[in-house]
């Protein structure tokens, strides 16, 4: 197998599992305790409520709060990927192709047949599938960077068939997505790119608003906030 140079400042902090005491291993597989559900339920449901009635403006107004974007563009542009595309290595893109190739050649196999039976005569029953046109991608990046996730729900709607990928994704104060996202992204063939996160991204891939397309069905993990919502 080949040994690929794993850049942390794309991929993430790493853990070397072998350095670790028994107390550094149970700090690090121990879940983020959810506390307060109702509270959350209620925040939830009060953003869920904004962004459905006032689209943008809200969706803007809780990206600026939660997550310290002021601006007013939420979609990533052409300058914005190149720009951020330029400070990954080539070990980050080694590690991220090898990534998505295994990835593609898993679901690529996978991909279920038609089935067609003849049980009589004449009469032929079939199974068919079909493709969701429209799929939201939620990729987290709050506690880190995972553009892990966004090529394990980008391949295989690709895969499937789905005409439209949109992907969503919480930003800082610089308004861009961690460069591995987007060089994931890139990878994945996705090009509609978001700049929100939270329970607010998936009220508007639920629901539409001016930027943001409504989506057939949402994908991705989340914090409780997401998972509520």
């Amino acid at each position: 197998m080949t040994n690929i140079k794993i850049d942390e400042t794309i991929i993430g902090r790493i853990a070397r599992w072998a350095a670790l005491n028994v107390t550094e291993r149970a700090a690090l597989l121990e879940r983020p305790a959810v506390s307060q559900s109702e509270d959350i339920e209620r925040r939830t449901a009060a953003i869920v409520r904004d962004v459905r009635s006032q689209g943008d403006s809200a969706l803007r107004r809780y990206t600026r709060e939660l997550d310290g974007y002021g601006g007013d563009s939420l979609v990533v542009t052409e300058d914005e990927w190149e720009s951020a595309l330029a400070k990954v290595s080539a070990a980050a893109w080694a590690a991220l192709k090898r990534a998505a190739d295994q990835i593609r050649r898993f679901h690529a196999a996978e991909k279920p047949q038609p089935l067609s039976v003849e049980v009589s005569p004449g009469i032929v029953c079939q199974r068919l599938w079909r493709p969701i046109a429209r799929v939201g991608l939620y990729v987290p990046a709050g506690t880190a960077p995972l553009p892990s996730t966004l090529l394990m729900l980008a391949i295989p709607a690709e895969i499937a068939g789905c005409s439209e990928r949109i992907v969503v994704t919480p930003v800082g104060p610089s308004g861009i997505p961690h460069p591995g996202i987007l060089a994931a992204a890139r990878l994945a063939g996705v090009s509609s790119i978001f700049k929100v996160g939270g329970a607010q991204a998936v009220a508007a891939l639920a629901y539409g608003t001016a930027s943001v397309p409504k989506v057939d069905k949402i994908y991705g993990p989340g914090n409780a906030y997401v998972t509520c919502a």
